[in-house]
């Protein structure tokens, strides 16, 4: 296939004008200004000419298949079976896919469901993005999301849950580092669920594995002690404490050192959160996402999509909290494909419009550099060199 478009984001925040796109297969061979890509395409090649913006797949880098984002998400996952969950989670997949998401992190699910998901859709035979999933995620007995199945008592269990996890096929280890509030008879948010050495244990393991830890950490303590333990991404990372919020520069500077991604898990709805947390305090928690910003901390993209009021075709509406902390268009963008990709551990094969990458694009109307709210505006989904048309 060979596409033409007005705009083809090709870098950071950098267009090619009128430029085109040669696809082979599932792989992007060839990009450049139109004249130059359409002597190198065989005359017989289908051509598609698009007078908006060609630009990388979208990727969520936290989701939650799993949960139906509606008022109890747990509630609704007890009372599914496993086949019934399974074709829920396949019609999220697919609201993700169309909403121009080509790649989703699933931070944990029921019985490896997500991995299962996964390979339905490298088959072909469901409609979605690219999944890397975590499996089932680390928790101690009673903690945050327990019902999940991830309970670990020591480290001997963490370490052969570690392990199950990577001979599924996950690609992320998952760790409930503090509690959360979806889960309703366990530990505070702010309150830590491991020990310093169990961390240790988790981080060593996952990375003998080969694979990255993502660190859900909503605490003070809980995100220092991510940070110690080595962890590859901070999940929320909201610098809660049982009285208020404590921002950490010295953690901070770690982070950055560290080159540990932080993804913030913005919901849609993010305009809500004062509504639920007071004014001020929305307020301030917001302020903390800008100062890790400004501290140069990696920011990416992620909705928690499966959670109370995060639905799975929310991102371009999440992205626009970064328009209001007043992030660059073009970094915003970067947070939601190339520095994404980076992040999973897939920055050599997706995220980015060049030559022997994912063919993983999205056309858009308009101008999405100068106007977030043109990602809205999606006509078609490329994922892997299949295209899902979306314009009625």
């Amino acid at each position: 296939m060979l596409i033409v478009a007005k705009r083809v984001l090709v870098g950071s925040g950098r267009y090619l004008e009128d430029g085109a796109v040669l696809i082979e297969g599932d792989i992007i061979r060839a990009v450049g200004p139109e004249e130059t890509v359409i002597a190198e395409a065989r005359p017989d090649i289908e051509r598609v000419a698009f007078g908006g913006t060609l630009m990388p797949g979208l990727i969520d880098a936290h989701v939650h298949l799993a949960f139906d984002g509606g008022a109890d998400p747990v509630a609704t996952l007890a009372q599914s079976s496993d086949e019934t969950l399974l074709a829920d989670m396949r019609s999220r997949a697919e609201m993700l896919l169309r909403s121009g998401v080509t790649t989703a992190r699933d931070l944990g699910d029921r019985n490896g469901l997500a991995l299962r998901l996964a390979s339905e859709i490298e088959e072909g035979t469901t409609v979605g993005p690219r999944i890397v999933s975590a499996g089932t995620p680390l928790t101690p007995p009673g903690g945050h999301c327990h019902f999940l199945g991830g309970e670990v008592a020591g480290e001997d269990d963490i370490r052969a849950l570690v392990r199950k996890n990577a001979s599924a096929g996950a690609g992320v280890i998952k760790a409930m580092v503090t509690g959360g509030g979806l889960t309703k008879d366990g530990p505070k948010s702010w309150e830590s669920q491991f020990s310093p050495a169990e961390l240790a244990v988790l981080v060593e393991e996952a990375h003998a594995a080969g694979l990255p830890v993502a660190a859900h950490a909503h605490g003070t303590p809980g995100i220092t002690a991510a940070v110690a333990a080595g962890v590859d991404t901070i999940e929320h990372c909201t610098w809660m404490t049982g009285d208020g919020l404590d921002f950490r520069d010295d953690v901070v500077a770690r982070i950055v050192e560290q080159e540990i991604a932080v993804c913030p898990a913005v919901s849609p709805h993010w305009q809500m959160l004062p509504r639920f947390f007071g004014e001020e305090k929305a307020r301030a928690m917001f302020d903390l996402v800008r100062r890790m910003a400004d501290a140069g901390v990696t920011l990416v993209a992620g909705t928690d999509a499966g959670v109370q009021r995060a639905s799975f075709d929310g991102l371009a509406q999440a992205l626009s909290f970064y328009a209001h902390l007043g992030l660059s268009n073009g970094r915003i963008l970067d947070m939601a494909t190339s520095v994404a990709a980076d992040a999973l551990g897939l920055g050599s094969t997706t995220g980015r419009i060049a030559v022997g990458y994912k063919a993983d694009l999205v056309l858009v109307d308009g101008d999405p550099l100068a106007n977030l709210d043109d990602l809205s505006t999606i006509r078609a989904v490329m994922s892997a060199g299949h295209s899902l048309e979306i314009r009625s």
